[in-house]
């Protein structure tokens, strides 16, 4: 992701840039500025989100591998297959909800599912 292209898709579809997430929105500002670490609270200035949601975010994207955490600092993770593997199983899911419509928990439940709370 970081090597300056993005897939053509992406190109051609000019609002898609505008109809990110949190999460994606901070997943590219992080990888767009991969040369630097960032504090959450800098993060969350840059883009306009609360500092809590941002640093509950970057910890969710540390167990997964695709950022990189030393105190108070966040940077992209330095595994470019890992992020972009994540990347194309994100696409992959927003294609099958664009194609197929969203999931919703309450569709999928029967009077056999355990309810959970």
């Amino acid at each position: 992701m970081s090597s300056g292209t993005i897939d053509i898709e992406e190109f051609e579809d000019a609002d898609e840039f505008a109809e990110r997430n949190d999460t994606e929105r901070i997943v590219l500002f992080l990888d767009e500025h991969d040369d630097r670490a960032w504090k959450a609270a800098t993060i969350a200035d840059r883009l306009g989100l609360e500092t809590d949601a941002v640093s509950a975010i970057l910890s969710r994207l540390k167990e997964r591998g695709l950022v990189r955490h030393k105190r108070p600092y966040w940077a992209i993770t330095d595994d470019e297959e890992r992020l972009q593997a994540a990347y194309r199983l994100h696409r992959h899911h927003e294609t099958a909800d664009d194609q197929y419509g969203e999931e919703r928990l309450e569709d999928l439940q029967t009077d056999e599912t355990e309810d959970v709370q």
